[in-house]
């Protein structure tokens, strides 16, 4: 049986061509490798070659995606996402002020994770991946965009307007949050995909 491998992905298919697509990312047929070992020929001449050098910055990055520090650093934001809109629909329920300050204070939290968990992501992107815009990858992209924004504005108009689980822009405010939720969601589902390979 020949085998396959996604050069976007490293998914394996077994069979006697590659998939039309990749399961996991969609990718073209055209994207697949024959992994079966090449018969033996004469060892090419070989010439010196000059040592790439690897700049402070590569180092990082390798370390990075070597400890999946996307996928670890991820679960901190997508953990307590969903504290934050139960403490705000909390608050708009019970007309409790404590609650809201308790999802703004987590909201900041998430706020303040976000550019780890966006660098690593666009890191293990490049590294891993190769920057393939396959649809996987893009709505990927898109989910994490839309919950970068809605978390973002959303601290803004708290920050803004802090009474505003107390006002008739409340439930507007949840549904922001919502959005946000959800997104996330999208993009860790993904992420999930990605990472299982199932």
């Amino acid at each position: 049986m020949r085998r396959w491998k996604c050069t976007i992905c490293n998914y394996i298919h077994e069979g006697d061509a590659p998939p039309a697509r990749c399961p996991i990312c969609n990718a073209p047929a055209s994207k697949f490798i024959e992994i079966e070992p090449a018969p033996p020929e004469a060892p090419p001449e070989v010439k010196p070659v000059a040592p790439v050098r690897e700049t402070p910055l590569d180092k990082i990055k390798a370390l990075m995606v070597k400890h999946h520090l996307h996928p670890v650093s991820v679960h901190f934001p997508n953990g307590v996402l969903p504290v934050v809109v139960v403490f705000f629909i909390l608050s708009a329920l019970f007309a409790c002020d404590s609650f809201a300050k308790a999802g703004f204070y987590n909201l900041v939290f998430v706020v303040l994770s976000l550019p780890v968990v966006l660098v690593a992501g666009a890191v293990e992107w490049e590294k891993k991946y190769n920057r393939a815009l396959t649809i996987l990858f893009l709505i990927k992209i898109v989910a994490a965009s839309i919950t970068t924004v809605s978390c973002c504005t959303s601290l803004v108009w708290f920050l803004l307007e802090p009474t505003v689980m107390a006002s008739s822009r409340a439930w507007i405010f949840i549904g922001l949050n919502l959005v946000m939720l959800g997104s996330a969601g999208v993009a860790g589902f993904i992420g999930g995909k990605l990472v299982f390979k199932d």
